[in-house]
């Protein structure tokens, strides 16, 4: 049968079969009734709208509010960024993962139609509007292989190291739930475009310091598969379904059982979405929705060579929740089969903020969901010219930028893994360097000459960090709250600021000062360096006679700390007082003009040095 046209989808809304606004209403598990040509949305009522849908709430924020909500009940929780690294293992079990990760494609069409494909996390855009007739499984329509899907599925695969198969065949996975209006999924389980890869985890991408200085998790296959409807539960057991998402291209990477420490798991899933951001294969990460992983959990005893019963972890949305979603389950089987129970096979959830896994359905075998090749699509053939220009045109994947970045411009091997692993920022921060050395009049960042890029990698990173992070709640133009910092602080501006900071012409305290009124949006016409001529913000450093009568006045009593200093010229003391020499130079900023104002810390603590060497020293030579 002969593709239906686009032009034909006008046709369709107006006879009330698609509809431009609203969504398909379904009370919990009822057959969908006909739908009369006088309804024009899918609703219960043709006379009451669906009620708006509840504002989505970034992950972040709800990870924000709940550290709120423990702080004020006085409940235990975890510093940040705290590993839970005695949680690894159990003494007397082995445990073994194998994880299943979905990414959306960054693709402009769905797999099989031409309809255009909604970017991950895009909320505002009207339910089912973004559909073709084959995304309904209206009958008479057939699937439409786009190629286009191709090039960040390969980008994704030779990533990943997977050897790319010159033919490949889609199959359908038959099951019967509200988000699939055909009624089978249509992916690649037989014959998949991608095998044999693997990933190589370092310790500085958070593997379990048991798992040694690297760890090797094995691909087993990539392949091809279409999304499902969103489900939009509403109260009183009712759903609304939102078929925009239907037919989004996705990749399904699937790992060997080869993952024995959760650590390991969550490191693994963070390392993926940097190497498919990196070659530009997926929309976005797990906190925006574009990717989710499954993870497969089993537990035996040591000694046992054969593996245990495993269950299916589903939709895990954060590298949190996977690690800790991985040691609920695995303290819940040793639980079970300490008391002399039976791990059944099943597919288990996981709540934001859980402490256990829930149970959802029993786990369905392959003769259930009864794969066969799809009989509309024909087989895809890659070809070999195809893949090696793809694979020479990769670009730096981020092992090799995270060395880049520790090389090139001196940033340690946690600041450039934090650029790495935070949505844009790496992209953000280079923005801001490029615009900083062409301020400075540097072409390129040399070794030696990398205090610019250090400086700007700081302030991308924990400055920027700390706007994210205040209690302070600003929103944009649309009333949403800001939570990703430089969307608000343009990379022009920052880089203002850093090179009136790098040049000496303001103050750290001044910086951070002008970047909150960029971020706020209260900097005057015409910029930072308007906002720092109209408020007369520019350093000016007090002279070295001044310095030398703040440094004299602070020492003055301070015999006892002065001893410290003597003690080690004379070698009675192997290291340098450095905490009491910053110490006096604190004393010092505090008493300059108007709280340190016109004082440079680094003139400080020089002066600060020479004074005590060059004369309290000296005046004081043999006193204890």
């Amino acid at each position: 049968m002969a593709r239906i046209p686009t032009a034909e989808l006008s046709r369709y809304l107006l006879n009330g079969q698609l509809t431009r606004r609203g969504c398909l209403r379904l009370r919990k598990y009822p057959l969908v009734p006909p739908i009369s040509p006088s309804r024009r949305a899918f609703s219960a009522s043709p006379s009451t709208p669906p009620p708006p849908e509840p504002p989505v709430i970034p992950l972040r924020k709800q990870l924000k509010d709940q550290a709120k909500a423990a702080k004020l009940s006085g409940a235990p929780h975890n510093k940040k960024n705290k590993k839970n690294t005695d949680n690894q293992t159990v003494p007397g079990w082995d445990l073994t993962v194998g994880i299943e990760i979905h990414a959306q494609l960054n693709t402009p069409h769905k797999l099989f139609s031409p309809a255009s494909t909604p970017s991950a996390g895009e909320d505002a855009i009207p339910p089912n509007t973004r559909v073709a007739p084959f995304d309904l499984a209206i009958p008479g329509s057939q699937p439409l292989f786009q190629p286009t899907t191709l090039i960040p599925a390969i980008r994704a695969a030779l990533a990943l190291n997977c050897e790319i198969q010159p033919i490949s065949r889609f199959d359908r996975k038959h099951y019967f739930h509200w988000d699939q209006p055909a009624g089978y999924q249509i992916t690649q389980y037989y014959h998949p475009f991608a095998r044999s890869g693997s990933v190589t985890l370092l310790p500085r991408d958070g593997i379990a310091p048991d798992d040694g200085p690297s760890v090797e998790i094995g691909i087993k296959q990539v392949q091809m598969e279409q999304d499902t409807a969103k489900t939009l539960a509403q109260p009183n057991s009712t759903h609304y379904l939102d078929f925009n998402r239907v037919g989004v291209p996705l990749v399904e990477m699937i790992t060997e059982p080869c993952i024995h420490r959760p650590a390991t798991a969550a490191a693994f899933v963070r390392k993926v979405q940097m190497l498919l951001k990196s070659v530009d294969a997926c929309t976005s990460g797990m906190e925006q929705g574009g990717l989710r992983a499954d993870v497969n959990v089993s537990v035996k005893r040591e000694g046992e060579t054969r593996l245990g019963t495993r269950t299916e972890i589903k939709n895990l949305s954060s590298f949190k929740a996977v690690e800790d979603a991985i040691i609920a389950e695995r303290d819940r089987q040793i639980a079970v089969l300490e008391a002399g129970g039976k791990i059944e096979g099943e597919t288990r959830g996981w709540s934001l903020g859980s402490t256990e896994t829930r149970r959802l359905r029993g786990k369905e075998g392959e003769v259930d969901y009864r794969y066969m090749p799809d009989p509309d699509l024909g087989p895809v053939v890659i070809g070999e010219d195809l893949v090696e220009r793809l694979g020479g045109t990769m670009g730096t994947l981020p092992d090799e930028e995270v060395e880049v970045l520790m090389r090139a411009y001196g940033l340690s091997e946690r600041d450039a893994m934090a650029l790495m692993q935070m949505e844009g920022r790496m992209e953000y921060f280079y923005g801001v360097l490029e615009e900083l050395e062409r301020m400075l009049g540097v072409t390129a960042s040399k070794e030696g000459e990398q205090k610019h890029a250090i400086l700007a990698a700081n302030w991308c990173l924990h400055e920027l960090g700390k706007l994210a992070e205040a209690e302070e709640v600003v929103v944009d133009n649309a009333g949403v709250e800001v939570l990703d910092a430089s969307s608000r602080v343009p990379e022009q501006d920052l880089a203002a600021i850093l090179f009136y900071l790098h040049q000496k012409n303001i103050t750290a305290k001044v910086a951070k000062d002008l970047m909150w009124d960029v971020f706020r949006g209260t900097v005057v016409t015409g910029g930072v360096t308007e906002q720092i001529e109209s408020q007369d913000l520019w350093y000016k450093e007090i002279s070295e006679e001044q310095y030398i009568a703040i440094a004299d006045e602070v020492i003055e009593g301070q015999e006892k700390v002065l001893q410290d200093f003597i003690r080690f010229k004379q070698g009675k003391s192997k290291a340098y007082p450095q905490g009491k020499l910053g110490f006096l130079v604190g004393k010092m900023m505090r008493a300059g003009p108007e709280q340190g104002k016109g004082m440079d810390p680094a003139s400080a603590e020089r002066v600060m040095r020479a004074r005590i060497e060059e004369v309290y020293i000296p005046r004081s030579e043999g006193v204890e």
